[in-house]
């Protein structure tokens, strides 16, 4: 940590669900925050008490010129904490009814864009640090066994595919890479129906996120901080 009273996370995509709940963890917990959100409208992450440790920034992270922007804008910081929190769904077709404008939205916003936040902001992260993207239990190719949900569960497989690439590019490397399962949450995207809480998981996950602080490597956890095969 370089600041062993308040260590600095950035949260990217915090405006609801799973970022925002995330954001105000840690804040409970002491943290610096700087947290994104996509648009200029006024959200929850906004209404957070931050006690002056909360800063808001505008990102869309399919735009990589807004990317660079916000590399550009935190150059003198250095992040404890780099997590992209990003997803969306369509549809639950079968791959061959999809659209391919749904496949492409899908694909980039869920496994590109976060790549691109990741390879862009890296060198904020000093080497005790942690880069963390948020995955999905549905991303596991060995656990699906039920299939559906192909677009989404192929693009959470494709992004563990390319967190797993950068890590092997950076083999050297001593930061901790964590990919992230918070379990099937009552979001928007998980559903009413869902079998977990926001307040049931995101504990968990910043508890796992906090445990592997400084080990290095990467790992594929869930919010229990269970391994995920992959």
């Amino acid at each position: 940590m370089t600041d062993h009273e308040h260590p600095t996370a950035l949260i990217v995509g915090a405006s609801k669900g799973l970022g925002l709940a995330m954001v105000a963890d840690l804040l409970r917990r002491d943290w610096r925050v700087i947290a994104t959100v996509r648009g200029e409208s006024r959200t929850g992450l906004h209404d957070l008490d931050g006690h002056g440790r909360l800063e808001v920034e505008t990102l869309d992270i399919t735009v990589p010129e807004q990317i660079a922007a916000l590399r550009d804008r935190l150059a003198v910081r250095r992040l404890d904490l780099l997590f992209v929190n990003a997803g969306i769904a369509h549809d639950n077709l079968p791959v061959a009814a999809v659209s391919t404008d749904s496949f492409v939205e899908v694909m980039v916003t869920n496994a590109l864009s976060p790549l691109r936040v990741v390879e862009t902001l890296e060198d904020l992260v000093p080497e005790s640090g942690t880069i963390g993207v948020m995955s999905s239990r549905q991303g596991s190719i060995s656990q699906n066994t039920r299939g559906g949900h192909e677009v989404y569960r192929a693009s959470k497989s494709a992004l563990n595919q390319l967190f797993r690439s950068y890590a092997a590019r950076h083999v050297d490397d001593p930061r901790t890479l964590l990919l992230i399962n918070p379990g099937h949450v009552q979001t928007e995207l998980g559903g009413e129906g869902a079998t977990l809480t926001v307040d049931d998981s995101i504990p968990g996950v910043v508890d796992a996120i906090v445990t592997h602080a400084g080990e290095g490597g990467l790992q594929f956890l869930d919010y229990q901080n269970a391994v995920v095969p992959w």
